[in-house]
């Protein structure tokens, strides 16, 4: 096993350990010998973790490139939570009641520091090795105050490397050695009477991946498979306890509420589609390409860079070419230029959001192929078409205005096979939820250009094949999974 310390700064870790390489983040970003080392565990030490820096890069590409990433992203995102206190599993509260028993109220705000699940308090120690199975933080403090007779986890952090005190790194390297894997939650029981989905939508979000008639279609085809289906908006997400499931047709990103409430919903024992790893890996455009990059999946030609290296984008792909900001839908934050002078001022706005962005070879043909796929198996296909004279599927106007190319259904027997199979290899690197794989074919080859989670599906358009078969094979697959959830807890009762 590879042992890699990621830190801002060599200089952040002084010390030499043995079995562990340090590495400043830049170099673990952007050195390509990083990309190929099998069996690794990356540390990650970074000053910080927020949003689209250099620290959280650095775990979404260890996930892409098949490392152990320490944290994952799904940890830090649960490190901005403003309330820890709701994200927590079950089976911490009387292990906290049990770690304060004997500490006076009176005292105030605690805060608990703990190494790779190692508590520096002994008091603390069951405490922090179940923090650490559940936030997989190396360096993490959390911060514990009394309120009505119970005491509440007010904040959770990573400390910073070049913070840790000198006194404790041998506590450090015992605990790194000995780090914990497991993580262990507690699942709801689900209900034993009519399985039941909430459909969650933007209220006003016109963006939204489904239109109503498409959300009503849904509801119908949950009760032709005798379930009940109810549209809910973000202002019903405390009542999601009430179903079995949550199927998200509302526009999903990763510093979102939907990222959340799928989070939320599969600690709550839900079946989730699309679950919040789906998110995590389809929402990030660097990560979709390291993640196919390692799987030997052709797509454009792409480098992610960073402000150091825009020099390097016209020889490697050429002009014209796109710049993606990497949580963009909908054809939003992807750019075209077609000079240098675009190139710098484009990649400045990009880059003013993200400290990457992505860059990729230009390919142009007139519609993409769009797969859409469920549970491992193909359920739609359709050709989109490029706007009007434009080079996107959407063309966005100044006044906020939008306009899409045509839409056209086509049958899964008239798909070309390398297009379907080719889709189905790409989907299978996300997950087992519902993904619209995009395609380009030029002649007999295939190019991926992005996996979505969450894929559109509107009345009238990726329906007009199927019809109400679609969404009954959608229903169908919630059905399935409520129903084997409930046989597994029947078997553990």
């Amino acid at each position: 096993m590879n042992i890699l310390f990621v830190v801002s700064h060599r200089g952040n870790w002084s010390l030499d350990l043995v079995g562990v390489d340090v590495v400043p983040a830049a170099a673990y970003l952007d050195d390509p010998a990083f990309r190929t080392r099998a069996s690794t565990q990356v540390f990650n030490l970074c000053d910080s973790y927020d949003y689209q820096s250099a620290g959280y890069y650095v775990s979404l590409l260890a996930q892409a490139r098949g490392h152990d990433p320490l944290p994952d992203i799904k940890a830090i995102e649960a490190l901005r939570t403003p309330d820890p206190q709701q994200m927590l599993p079950a089976t911490l509260l009387p292990v906290i009641d049990a770690a304060f028993a004997a500490i006076d109220p009176a005292v105030g705000a605690v805060t608990v520091h703990g190494y790779f699940g190692r508590a520096v308090d002994h008091r603390f120690a069951r405490l922090c090795e179940l923090l650490f199975n559940w936030i997989k933080t190396p360096l993490l403090q959390a911060t514990f105050e009394p309120e009505k007779g119970r005491w509440q986890l007010r904040h959770l952090g990573a400390m910073p490397a070049a913070g840790l005190p000198p006194q404790h790194v041998p506590l450090v390297i015992d605990a790194a050695a000995a780090c914990l894997q497991a993580h262990h939650v507690r699942h709801r029981e689900p209900s034993a009477v009519v399985p039941s989905v909430a459909i969650l939508c933007g209220a006003t979000d016109a963006d939204q991946p489904s239109n109503p008639a498409a959300l009503q279609k849904f509801v119908e085809a949950a009760q032709d498979l005798g379930m009940r289906a109810e549209i809910i908006t973000p202002a019903d997400v405390a009542r999601l306890t009430e179903f079995d499931g949550l199927f998200m047709r509302d526009t999903t990103a990763i510093d979102h509420y939907t990222y959340r409430l799928a989070r939320a919903a599969a600690h709550a024992g839900l079946v989730v589609i699309d679950d919040a790893d789906s998110i995590i890996k389809c929402n990030n455009k660097v990560y979709l390409s390291e993640l196919l990059q390692q799987h030997g999946i052709p797509a454009p030609k792409s480098l992610h860079v960073d402000r150091r290296h825009l020099g390097a984008v016209t020889p490697a792909l050429g002009l014209p070419c796109i710049l993606k900001q990497p949580d963009g839908a909908f054809s939003n934050g992807v750019v075209k230029v077609e000079s240098e002078a675009e190139l710098e001022v484009s990649a400045a706005a990009l880059l003013a959001h993200s400290e990457r962005i992505l860059a990729q070879a230009y390919l142009p043909t007139a519609f993409d192929w769009r797969i859409g796929i469920i549970d491992r198996q193909p359920l739609f296909a359709c050709k989109y078409y490029m706007a009007h004279g434009h080079w996107q599927i959407i063309k966005h106007e100044r006044d906020d205005r939008w306009y899409e190319g045509a839409t056209e259904a086509v049958a899964l027997c008239d798909v070309p096979p390398q297009v379907l199979a080719m889709a189905l290899r790409a989907a299978g690197l996300i997950g087992d939820g519902f993904y619209g794989v995009d395609l380009k074919q030029v002649g007999d080859s295939c190019t991926i250009i992005e996996i979505n989670d969450n894929p559109n599906v509107d009345a009238g358009n990726e329906d007009a094949i199927l019809e109400g078969d679609l969404y009954r094979q959608v229903m169908q697959v919630f059905r399935d999974r409520i129903e084997a959830r409930k046989r597994h807890a029947a078997r553990r009762a």
